[in-house]
C-alpha cells in the first residue's frame, strides 16, 4: 500500500516530464523571442533566428520569401510602414511531424495582432496564424495565414470588380 501511495504522489511529476528533453519548451521560447523581436520591429534579432536556408510560406498561395530577403523586408517595412505590431492573445503549440515531407519539430503560434501604420492609416487588427519549423535552435520553415483582403479593407481599400468599372 505504501508503494501504491508513493506512486500517486509521483504520478503527476511523471506525467508532467517530457520525453523530448524539453525541446517543445525551448522551442516555444524561441518563437517568443522572434515574436518579441517582431513586435520591437528588431529586425538584427529576427536574423540571427532565422536559419540561412529559411523559406517563409504564405500567406497567399504561392508566396515565398527566403532569409535575405524576408530580413530586407522587414527593415523596409520598420522604416517605411510600421510603427508598431502588437501581438494580442497569442498561443503557442509544440508539435512533432513523425512522418510524410515536413517530419520534424514545429510551433503553431495563433494571435491577434494589432498593426499600426505609420502613415496613419489603420490600425489594422487580425487573426493570423504562423506555424514555425524549427531545427537547431533556429526556424527554417515557417506558413503564415490571414485574411489580407480583411487588412486592405481595414486601411480603406475598396474591392471593384472589373465588370462594374
Amino acid at each position: 500500500m505504501k508503494k501504491l501511495l508513493i506512486l500517486l504522489a509521483l504520478l503527476p511529476l511523471l506525467m508532467n516530464c517530457s520525453s523530448d528533453g524539453g525541446m517543445a519548451e525551448k522551442n516555444i521560447a524561441l518563437i517568443e523571442k522572434y515574436v518579441a523581436a517582431v513586435e520591437n520591429l528588431d529586425y538584427e534579432t529576427m536574423e540571427v533566428l532565422l536559419a540561412d536556408n529559411y523559406v517563409g510560406l504564405g500567406p497567399s498561395y504561392g508566396d515565398s520569401i527566403r532569409k535575405t530577403e524576408a530580413i530586407e523586408q522587414w527593415k523596409r517595412n520598420i522604416e517605411n510602414l510600421y510603427e508598431k505590431i502588437d501581438y494580442n492573445r497569442s498561443r503557442n503549440f509544440p508539435i512533432k511531424v513523425t512522418t510524410g515531407d515536413n517530419q520534424g519539430d514545429w510551433v503553431s503560434s495563433w494571435a491577434e495582432l494589432n498593426i499600426h501604420y505609420k502613415n496613419g492609416r489603420g490600425p489594422a487588427l487580425i487573426w493570423a496564424n504562423s506555424i514555425y519549423q524549427i531545427e537547431n535552435n533556429q526556424i527554417v520553415k515557417s506558413y503564415t495565414f490571414y485574411n489580407e483582403a480583411d487588412v486592405l479593407e481595414q486601411l480603406g481599400y475598396v474591392f471593384v470588380h472589373p465588370d462594374d468599372l
